[in-house]
C-alpha cells in the first residue's frame, strides 16, 4: 500500500468505511448502556461515528494510522468527552480505559479474523458490556464470483455463519441488520468527489491510487446485491 497516495485521497474524507449515524443510534438503542458509560470506536479510522457513540458516554477512539489518527484528534478537539489515541485494537484488552461497556468497531474486526477477534473483544468487555461490530457477509447461498473476489481471500459467512461464530464466542445477539446502500454511498460519494478533484492534476502514483479507489466503489455497485457489512449488536455473558 503506497499510504502516501492513500491519504492523498481520504484525508479529511467523513468516513473510512460504510455506514452511518442512524447505525450508531440503532445499537446504542439496542445496547442501553448505562449513564456514565465507557465506549470504545476500535478501528475508527477518520472517526466517522464518533460523534454519535459520544452522545452516549466517553469515547476512546483508537487507529493504528497515523494519518487517521491526527484527523480524529482535530476534528473532535472540542468534545472533551472523546480522546484519541494510537493504538493496536488487537491489544484493546491490556488499553488502561478496560473494560469497557461496549465496543464499536464498524468494518474493521476483519482485520483479526472473526472468531480470533470476537475472542479479543470479549476479553475486554465488562461482564454484560456490549460488542457493535460490521462484518463481510454474503447475502445468498450462492454469490456471483465477482462478490467472492471483492472480499479477496476473506473467509467471508453468510448471517447465519456470523451468528453462528458471534454465539460460540460466548455472546448473546441483541439484534442485526444490514449497512444499508445509503450507508455505502456515503463512504463512496465523498471518495469519488476527492477522486475528480484530485485527478486533472495527479501524477502518476496517485493517478495509481485513484483509479485503485474508483474501481473498489465499481466493483461494490456491482455486487451490493450479493454481498455487503451485516451489522451485529451482541452481548457478553458472563
Amino acid at each position: 500500500m503506497d499510504w502516501e497516495a492513500f491519504f492523498t485521497v481520504h484525508k479529511d474524507l467523513p468516513r473510512e468505511g460504510p455506514g452511518s449515524p442512524d447505525d450508531v443510534a440503532w445499537a446504542l438503542d439496542l445496547a442501553a448502556l448505562p449513564e456514565g458509560a465507557v465506549i470504545c470506536d476500535a478501528g475508527a479510522g477518520a472517526g466517522g461515528d464518533v460523534a454519535a457513540l459520544a452522545r452516549a458516554g466517553r469515547v476512546l477512539a483508537v487507529d493504528q494510522q497515523d494519518g487517521f489518527v491526527a484527523q480524529m484528534q482535530a476534528r473532535f478537539a472540542d468534545l472533551p468527552q472523546v480522546t484519541v489515541r494510537k493504538e493496536d485494537m488487537g491489544r484493546i484488552a491490556e488499553f488502561p480505559e478496560a473494560p469497557f461497556d461496549m465496543i464499536w468497531c464498524a468494518g474493521a474486526l476483519y482485520f483479526l479474523g472473526l472468531k480470533p477477534g470476537l475472542e479479543v473483544m470479549r476479553g475486554a468487555l465488562k461482564p454484560g458490556g456490549v460488542l457493535a461490530f460490521s462484518e463481510p457477509c454474503y447475502f445468498t447461498e450462492t454469490p456471483k464470483e465477482k462478490a467472492r473476489a471483492f472480499w479477496e481471500d476473506y473467509p467471508t459467512r453468510d448471517r447465519a455463519g456470523i451468528a453462528a461464530a458471534v454465539a460460540a464466542a460466548g455472546f448473546e445477539i441483541l439484534g442485526t441488520r444490514d449497512v444499508s446502500e445509503a450507508g455505502w454511498e456515503a463512504y463512496y460519494q465523498p471518495m469519488e468527489a476527492r477522486i475528480a478533484e484530485l485527478r486533472p492534476e495527479a501524477d502518476a502514483k496517485l493517478t495509481g491510487m485513484l483509479d485503485l479507489c474508483a474501481q473498489e466503489a465499481r466493483d461494490w455497485r456491482a455486487v451490493r446485491e450479493d454481498t455487503g457489512y451485516h451489522l451485529v449488536v451482541a452481548r457478553r455473558l458472563s
